[in-house]
C-alpha cells in the first residue's frame, strides 16, 4: 500500500493515499490510453527514476488499481483493473481543471504520445461531434503524431509516432481529411482564445495537407472553456 497515511477516515483521504504519491496519477493517465510494458511506461515518463516507477507500480497493484498480465508476443504488461478504470472521468476532469492553469511550457517540458492522447480526450466535446460530419485529423506536435478520428459515435485516437506499443494500439484506415502541425499555442485554439484562421496567420498552426477550413470543425470538437480561473485572474 502507499507509504503515507494521513490518519483521517475520509474517502478523499483514501483516494489520495492510493494515487496521491508522486508520479502515480501520471502512470494511471498513461494506462488509461492502453496496457503498457514497463519499458513503455518509462519511455512515456522520461524523468521518473526507475526505482520510483517500480515502487509506484507495486503500490498500485497492491491497492487493486493496476494488475500485471501476460500478453502473447509482448510478455508481461501493466493494465488498469476495472476499479482503476473508474478513475477515467476523474482524470479527464482533472485535466480540464488543470488546463485553466497552463501557460507556456518551461524549458525541457515534453509532450508524449500518451499525454497528447489524453489531452485530446480531455478536450473532446461529444455533443458537438454528434452534430457535425465525421472528420479524421492527423496532428503533429513535436515528435508526436496522432490520428484522431471523430464520428457522431465518439473519438478514436491512434498513435503514429512514436509507434504505438505493440499491445493496445490501433491502426487508422485510409487517409486523414487534414494534416496539421502545432506547438504549445494549440492551447489557445482549444480554449477559444485564438480563432483557427488567426492561428494559421500567426503561425501557431501549420496546415500540411487537406482543407484548412476543417480547423474550424476541430476547434468546435476539441474545446475547453477557460473557466473560472481566467475570470479570477
Amino acid at each position: 500500500m502507499a507509504s503515507r497515511s494521513y490518519g483521517q477516515y475520509c474517502g478523499v483521504t483514501s483516494a489520495v493515499e492510493l494515487i496521491g504519491e508522486r508520479w502515480a496519477l501520471l502512470i494511471v493517465r498513461d494506462l488509461l490510453v492502453g496496457p503498457r510494458r514497463y519499458t513503455d511506461l518509462k519511455q512515456g515518463l522520461p524523468r521518473i527514476p526507475t526505482n520510483i516507477l517500480s515502487t509506484r507500480l507495486k503500490e498500485l497493484q497492491e491497492s487493486g488499481v493496476v494488475r500485471r498480465v501476460p500478453v502473447m508476443n509482448c510478455g508481461l504488461v501493466y493494465e488498469l483493473t476495472p476499479y482503476g478504470r473508474e478513475l477515467e472521468p476523474i482524470v479527464l476532469a482533472l485535466g480540464r481543471w488543470g488546463f485553466q492553469a497552463m501557460g507556456d511550457p518551461d524549458p525541457g517540458d515534453v509532450v508524449t504520445a500518451d499525454s497528447l492522447t489524453m489531452a485530446l480526450r480531455t478536450a473532446f466535446q461529444a455533443d458537438a461531434a454528434a452534430g457535425l460530419p465525421p472528420a479524421d485529423y492527423e496532428l503533429h506536435v513535436g515528435d508526436v503524431t496522432l490520428r484522431a478520428e471523430v464520428t457522431p459515435d465518439g473519438l478514436a485516437v491512434a498513435q503514429l509516432s512514436p509507434p504505438a506499443p505493440p499491445v493496445g494500439g490501433r491502426r487508422p484506415v485510409g487517409e486523414p481529411d487534414i494534416v496539421f502541425a502545432a506547438g504549445p499555442g494549440i492551447r489557445r485554439v482549444i480554449s477559444g482564445e485564438l480563432a483557427p484562421a488567426a492561428a494559421i496567420d500567426e503561425g501557431v498552426v501549420h496546415v500540411l495537407a487537406g482543407e484548412a477550413s476543417l480547423l474550424e470543425r476541430f476547434a468546435a470538437t476539441f474545446h475547453i472553456d477557460p473557466g473560472t480561473r481566467a475570470l479570477a485572474a
